[in-house]
C-alpha cells in the first residue's frame, strides 16, 4: 500500500515526465516549423558501413585515415540523426577541434566567440549537404542542438546526454586528447575523426608532437571503441582526390600507405 508521500512522489514524477515531453514536442515543432528536414545519407563505401554498423551497435567510434573519405560527415550526420529523432534521449551535439591553422593568418579581431568562427565554416557546409538549407548549421546551433567549442575551454566542463564529435584529433596533443574525452558525461557517445599523415603540429612552425598516435595505443585496450581505418578505397570527396592520393602512393611519397 503506497503511502501519501508516495503517492505524491509519484505524481511529481508523472508531472516532470509530461513537462519533459511537452518540451520536446515544442522543440521538434520549432524545428519543423524552420523548414529542416535531414536528408536520407546511405553508406558508398564498406568501411563507411561499417562506421553505421558499429554506431548501431552503441560503440564509440574512431574514424581514422585518408583524406577525402567522409569521416567528418558521417559522424557529424549520424550524431544530427540520432539527436533529432531522440533515439537514445540525446540531447546535443558538441563540436570539438583544435584552432591549429596551416599557415599564420594573422590577428583575428573580435571576442573568443567571434574568433571561433572562422573554424565553423567546414561544419556550415556539412549541414547544408545534410539539410539542403544553407542556414541549417545557424538554426540548430541557435536551438541548442549543435555547440562548437574548442580544446582552449573544455576544462572544467562535463557534457551530458550529447554525441561529442572530435574533429581534425590529429592536431591535438595527446593531454588536449585527454582532457576532451574526460568530459564525456552520463548518456554520452564520442567520436573521433582524424587522419595521422596530415599533422600540423609537426610543422616547421609549432614543432609540436600529435598526440592521436599514443591516444590511439589507449583506446585500443577500451572494448567500448572501434577504431575504423580509412583507405584510398574509401575517398568520395572526388576524382581528383583520389587520383592524387594514388599518385602520390606510386610516387613512394609516404603521404597514404
Amino acid at each position: 500500500m503506497y503511502s501519501h508521500s508516495g503517492n505524491a512522489a509519484i505524481a511529481d514524477f508523472e508531472h516532470y515526465v509530461e513537462k519533459h515531453q511537452k518540451k520536446k514536442e515544442r522543440k521538434q515543432r520549432k524545428l519543423k516549423q524552420s523548414g529542416l528536414n535531414l536528408e536520407i545519407i546511405e553508406a558508398l563505401t564498406p568501411t563507411q558501413q561499417a562506421v553505421f554498423d558499429s554506431y548501431y551497435d552503441g560503440q564509440n567510434i574512431v574514424l581514422h585515415g585518408c583524406a577525402g573519405t567522409g569521416k567528418t560527415f558521417l559522424s557529424t550526420y549520424l550524431a544530427v540523426k540520432d539527436i533529432l529523432d531522440r533515439v537514445e534521449n540525446k540531447r546535443q551535439l558538441i563540436i570539438v577541434r583544435s584552432v591549429v591553422p596551416t599557415r599564420d593568418m594573422g590577428f583575428l579581431p573580435g571576442n573568443a566567440t567571434e574568433k571561433m568562427k572562422v573554424y565553423e565554416t567546414p561544419y556550415k557546409d556539412l549541414f547544408q549537404n545534410m539539410f539542403n538549407r544553407g542556414d541549417a548549421y545557424e538554426i540548430l546551433k541557435g536551438r541548442g542542438v549543435v555547440n562548437f567549442t574548442t580544446t582552449s575551454f573544455v576544462r572544467g566542463q562535463t557534457w551530458d546526454n550529447a554525441i561529442v564529435v572530435v574533429d581534425e584529433a590529429q592536431n591535438l596533443s595527446f593531454q588536449e586528447l585527454h582532457s576532451v574525452i574526460t568530459r564525456v558525461g552520463e548518456n554520452s557517445r564520442i567520436m573521433i575523426c582524424g587522419d595521422g599523415k596530415q599533422d600540423d603540429l609537426t610543422s616547421e612552425r609549432f614543432k609540436q608532437q600529435s598526440g592521436l598516435s599514443q591516444f590511439l595505443n589507449v583506446l585500443n585496450n577500451m572494448r567500448s571503441f572501434d577504431i575504423i581505418n580509412f583507405k584510398t578505397d574509401d575517398i568520395v570527396r572526388s576524382g581528383l582526390v583520389r587520383e592524387y592520393i594514388l599518385a602520390c602512393e606510386s610516387l613512394n611519397t609516404n603521404i597514404y600507405n
